[in-house]
């Protein structure tokens, strides 16, 4: 049988103070017999009475110092034991007290479900290296509670934004199918609706793979990447819809080397321009830049568009989050483009921030860890 810490602990403090106990006695008893025996001589042929006995003068300093001794030895035997009872009750006690806020602790990690996480251990008043272990028990469960929060949010949202396009898909074919007079141009219309729902739920499918991939998960393939060269590429997919809606852009890019995966970068400097692009305004503007900066490379991307109230910005990094209707209303994306950005980022050890552009717009800015002059 595994004894308790309780029991333990009350049995090494009693065991600690027994010893000290023990050790004093005999010091005393030691001490009192020396200084008996340390008496000035009588002269020789005396006696002397010493309790109920009569001894030689020059037995007398022994026979004190015996007494002495016995006396000391009678109390002690006596007081041991009681010493010894009221340092376990004590520290049984003591410990108790001490030991409260882990046993609250230990309670409440046991009542723990997914559905209980909102409890707390409720310790008040502790202090020492317990309490701080309850104050952080706590905190690790606001931690959960928040993770698991923003878990059920994603899960919710994700099952809304796909059911969408089935739904379409599901009701163009139903209505398609039930109408006996349905021809070849009904046909072609039914079935580019369905391309469209089903292009933006692989787009959806997709999005939420890469974001599971990267949240939490180290890095497969780490190579020199210079941020310059991710923007050729990500400008010539969105040139076009850059061209229809007539929009100005202008590039401003210098050497940014970072470590990294090639490929998830290049997803940040794509979402990055796929929205400046897709949530801007007719004739409106984007820019795009790169630079190296006390220790950091920079990659920055702004652009015109409705305003965004600064409180609702941070916003926009969470999964399945969108700007206004007249910055998402020309073509919805799926809202997880800034959550994979900063999901990316934060997989490379940087961060991305956005802020309102004065007059309209947003202007998000990525910092990765510089590693150097490009290679080659």
């Amino acid at each position: 049988m595994v004894l308790g810490l309780r029991p333990r602990l009350t049995l090494v403090s009693t065991a600690v103070v027994a010893a000290v106990s023990a050790l004093l006695l005999w010091l005393g008893w030691w001490l009192v017999g020396g200084v008996a025996r340390a008496l000035p001589a009588l002269p020789e042929g005396s006696t002397v009475r010493v309790g109920d006995q009569v001894v030689p003068a020059e037995q007398f300093a022994d026979a004190v110092g015996q007494a002495a001794q016995g006396t000391v030895l009678t109390a002690g035997l006596v007081a041991f034991p009681l010493v010894v009872v009221a340092a376990a009750l004590v520290s049984w006690w003591l410990v108790g007290r001490v030991l409260s806020p882990l046993h609250a602790v230990t309670a409440t990690a046991r009542r723990l479900s997914v559905e209980s996480l909102d409890t707390r251990t409720g310790v008040r008043g502790a202090r020492g290296e317990v309490a701080e272990l309850a104050a952080g028990f706590d905190a690790m469960l606001d931690r959960l509670q928040a993770a698991f929060d923003a878990q059920r949010r994603f899960v919710a949202n994700a099952s809304h934004e796909l059911r969408t396009p089935m739904a379409v898909l599901r009701t163009e074919v139903d209505v398609t199918l039930s109408d006996p007079s349905a021809d070849v141009e009904e046909l072609r219309r039914m079935g580019g609706v369905v391309r469209e729902a089903t292009r933006r739920a692989d787009d959806l499918v997709a999005g939420l793979l890469l974001l599971a991939r990267t949240e939490g998960a180290e890095l497969a393939d780490v190579r020199p990447v210079d941020l310059a060269d991710l923007v050729p590429p990500a400008l010539a997919a969105v040139r076009t819809d850059a061209g229809h809606r007539g929009l100005r852009v202008q590039v401003r890019t210098a050497p940014a080397t970072v470590r990294g995966d090639p490929v998830l970068l290049e997803r940040v400097a794509g979402n990055l321009l796929e929205n400046a692009v897709r949530h801007n305004v007719g004739g409106g503007w984007v820019e795009v830049s790169t630079s190296a900066c006390d220790g950091s490379a920079v990659l920055c991307v702004a652009s015109s568009g409705p305003e965004i109230p600064a409180e609702k910005v941070a916003e926009l990094f969470e999964p399945f989050r969108r700007g206004p209707v007249e910055r998402t209303g020309a073509v919805r994306g799926s809202g997880l483009g800034l959550s994979i950005v900063r999901a990316v980022v934060a997989a490379h050890g940087g961060t991305a921030a956005a802020e309102p552009v004065p007059g309209g717009g947003l202007a998000v800015t990525v910092r990765l860890p510089d590693a150097g002059p490009p290679v080659g």
